[in-house]
């Protein structure tokens, strides 16, 4: 849950905190209700400050809850002293989701359990501090796996996920996690407390209920009645749409569906204490083909001609990533060996039941002007989606040592336009000065920036605003 502070900005080591919230009765509050880590301290809040992204706000406080009563309390006592709070995964945010001056509750310590899986149904219950790479290894033994599967996956949490609506490479076959999520147990600011998620089938029932869940769903009829026209017309019709609020998964009563509406909206509506969410059959085989292009502007301009041969996933990186990973320790093979000739790439993904239909699949796949090198052997695909996944620590730095930054992040757009959008955001870098390193999910519309921003100085600052307005223009 998060609330905007009524503290304002100071010039010290840090923000000042809301001057309405009793600090120190908020913390002894807390430390005589609940059993988990309640943490006031400079250091904490400090460390607690920043997440992946370049934004820093000094938090109120850190609470780790022991349990999930814990949670609930928490969510109380906040209430009570009037203190915004920020449910906190792994940190991994790269546009400030995690970073507030609130009351920050991080579940990734100790509610961290996959409390059951049921492989007839491919259903999973997680606790929402679960990290990503454990429920893989729990439904592993079954065949089974989450679908979503960000490059962050080995720190990531599932209640993250949900709260950003996370994607990852095989999104254009498994979807968001707003696609995969069945159910969800929640706490409001108030207290209450009840399952949400698939109310189609009984709609009217809960409608007429007297308590809070009856209510909320009353007056999300009433919403979906009064802005159904709005969001059909005006919601972006693009796979790829994450963080925000899903007014579309209530558009009619088959679509009514609480859960899928949540997710993405940054824990702003409910805090998530459980959730269950569907599992997906591991593909038994893969073999990757991966297209060079002149440039990864041009890869995007085959997005759809590589969608229409059934892809479990679409990938892109341009040079500045490859050449970044390929300066690290041991990795000056890689570009050669696992990437033809170019200087932009698609990896274009193929599973399915035996070798050689993947291979086969992978070996038809070909593009005009473009080099072509399919990858059957499972270590050199696990080297390659290394290298992808790499990409994301490797580029923040250039080959003379300056810093990359985000500050760009999860842009998406129609796959079809992606490579109409890349040159204008080449040429919109240009006219800033700028030098960037772009990966990200050519099959999704959705890429990730490196960008070599100047925070430290007030020109560095104007070029930084000046840029992401017009960036958010071309988007549109």
């Amino acid at each position: 849950m998060q609330a905007p502070s009524t503290g304002s900005a100071g010039t010290g080591t840090h923000r000042d905190v809301p001057r309405t919230v009793d600090l120190h009765g908020l913390a002894f509050r807390l430390r005589r209700e609940i059993a988990g880590e309640v943490r006031f301290d400079p250091g904490s809040r400090h460390l607690y400050a920043t997440d992946a992204s370049h934004y820093r706000a000094v938090p109120l406080g850190l609470v780790v809850p022991h349990t999930i009563e814990d949670v609930v309390a928490t969510v109380a006592i906040c209430a009570d002293f009037g203190a915004p709070m920020t449910m906190r995964g792994a940190g991994t945010s790269l546009a400030g989701q995690t970073a507030n001056e609130a009351v920050i509750v991080d579940t990734s310590k100790h509610l961290a359990e996959v409390v059951a899986i049921d492989p007839e149904a491919r259903t999973a219950r997680v606790q929402p501090g679960v990290v990503l790479a454990d429920l893989q290894r729990a439904a592993a033994p079954f065949g089974l796996r989450f679908g979503p599967d960000p490059a962050t996956a080995n720190r990531c949490t599932v209640g993250g996920m949900i709260g950003n609506n996370s994607c990852g490479a095989h999104s254009v076959v498994w979807g968001r996690t707003s696609d995969n999520v069945r159910r969800l147990d929640v706490v409001l600011a108030d207290g209450s407390r009840f399952e949400v998620g698939g109310e189609a089938a009984s709609l009217g029932e809960l409608a007429a209920r007297h308590d809070r869940h009856g209510r909320i769903v009353r007056e999300l009829l009433a919403l979906r009645d009064d802005v159904a026209d709005l969001v059909a017309e005006r919601f972006p019709k693009i796979p790829r749409r994450v963080s925000g609020f899903n007014l579309d998964d209530l558009l009619s009563d088959a679509g009514f569906d609480l859960a899928r509406a949540l997710v993405g909206t940054e824990g702003t509506c409910a805090v998530v204490l459980e959730a269950e969410v569907d599992l997906v059959a591991s593909p038994p085989h893969t073999a990757v083909t991966v297209l060079g292009f002149p440039s990864l502007a041009d890869a995007g301009d085959a997005a759809e001609a590589l969608l229409a041969a059934g892809p479990s996933a679409v990938e892109g990186i341009d040079a500045a990533v490859a050449d970044a990973v390929g300066r690290l320790p041991g990795r000056s093979r890689d570009r050669a060996e696992l990437l033809p000739p170019g200087a932009g790439w698609a990896l274009v993904e193929f599973a399915g039941a035996s070798p050689e239909e993947v291979v086969a699949r992978a070996e038809a796949l070909h593009v005009d002007g473009a080099t072509t090198l399919v990858l059957a052997d499972p270590a050199a695909q696990r080297r390659l989606w290394e290298l992808r996944r790499d990409g994301l620590g490797a580029a923040a730095w250039t080959q003379d040592g300056a810093a990359r930054h985000g500050g760009w992040e999860d842009a998406a757009v129609p796959p079809g336009r992606v490579g109409a959008y890349l040159r204008e955001l080449g040429a919109l870098m240009d006219a800033h000065g700028l030098d960037v390193a772009i990966y990200g999910h050519l099959g999704d519309g959705c890429l990730h920036t490196k960008i070599d921003f100047d925070f430290t100085s007030p020109a560095g600052r104007r070029t930084y605003r000046a840029f992401v307005e017009e960036a958010a223009d071309l988007t549109v």
